[in-house]
């Protein structure tokens, strides 16, 4: 559905990225993955289910801007 790609490069020695993305899920409900880590290596995930497009965009929107904050931009 959605999806923001942040990127840190000012991290210490390899850059570090963090994706949001807001999608459907098969039981009409709506999900947030979140994942995170070194850019080329495997990350972490998470993902928080929501139950309306509403809830899950505000949510998305407070991850995305605490990671602003902390020294991620896009692209």
């Amino acid at each position: 559905m959605a999806t923001c790609l942040l990127y840190n490069h000012r991290a210490a020695r390899r850059p570090r990225f963090y994706r949001i993305e807001i999608a459907m899920n098969l039981f009409s409900e709506v999900s947030v993955l979140r994942e995170w880590g070194v850019s080329g290596g495997r990350g972490q995930s998470v993902i928080n289910i929501y139950g309306n497009l509403r809830e899950a965009s505000v949510a998305a929107d407070r991850h995305r801007n605490r990671m602003l904050k902390r020294g991620y931009a896009r692209g």
